[in-house]
């Protein structure tokens, strides 16, 4: 379970102060698949990187015994000066793995050959975002956050990236954050919508991108 207890976030502008979640209350069982959902600037990356543990929020609380991902998609989730290998090892040892099986499971998955052994900073976005999904599909979350899942690579490597995160999802929570309303029924079974500082959850992912795409249409 996930639980948020009135929790607040805002950000200051020149002018005034954003509000991004104002008191939310709100428990999410486990396993629960849910699709984040707003306009751009809504907060939603905000929303998971609190989930994350890795923004603050300015009241409030998460609660959870359960192990949760960092947030796939997240730019800057590598020291660029480490090989692939040294961020692999550096996350096994973060969250009590075996070192050396992540680093052989990771670069088994990722098929980066040699550049497992070469510094972040010459990798693609793309190979990136290989070296991220491996780590996390090799560490048994109980929840997953996601913020734009992305399949890289090609139609082979594709496959076999999506038919894997399913197989993790059968017995792991999601928290997904897409533009692509279509992955979102994909991968959601209930919504969370953020709008104007307020998030509304809907044990129906359809009810929740029904309010979504009328609050998109609202000036």
């Amino acid at each position: 379970m996930i639980e948020f207890r009135n929790l607040s976030k805002y950000y200051l502008t020149r002018s005034s102060r954003k509000v991004v979640l104002d008191r939310l209350t709100l428990s999410l069982p486990e396993g629960s698949k849910v699709g984040v959902l707003g306009r751009n600037g809504a907060g939603k990356s905000t929303l998971l990187g609190m989930v994350a543990g890795i923004v603050q929020p300015d009241s409030g609380s998460i609660c959870s015994t359960e192990a949760i991902s960092w947030p796939l998609g997240l730019g800057g989730s590598f020291h660029a000066q480490l090989t692939g290998a040294q961020n692999v090892r550096f996350v096994a040892r973060i969250y009590g793995m075996d070192t050396d099986a992540l680093i052989d499971y990771v670069a088994d998955f990722a098929e980066l050959g040699d550049f497992m052994d070469m510094p972040i900073r010459t990798y693609s976005s793309g190979m990136k975002a290989r070296l991220s999904f491996g780590m996390s599909m090799g560490i048994a979350f109980d929840w997953y956050l996601i913020d734009e899942l992305t399949a890289v690579g090609d139609s082979r490597f594709k496959k076999k990236s999506l038919a894997l995160f399913r197989h993790r999802l059968k017995d792991a929570g999601l928290m997904m954050v897409s533009h692509s309303i279509n992955t979102i029924r994909t991968y959601c079974t209930s919504g969370l919508v953020l709008e104007g500082g307020r998030a509304t959850f809907y044990p129906d992912v359809a009810e929740a991108v029904a309010v979504h795409e009328h609050n998109m249409a609202t000036a």
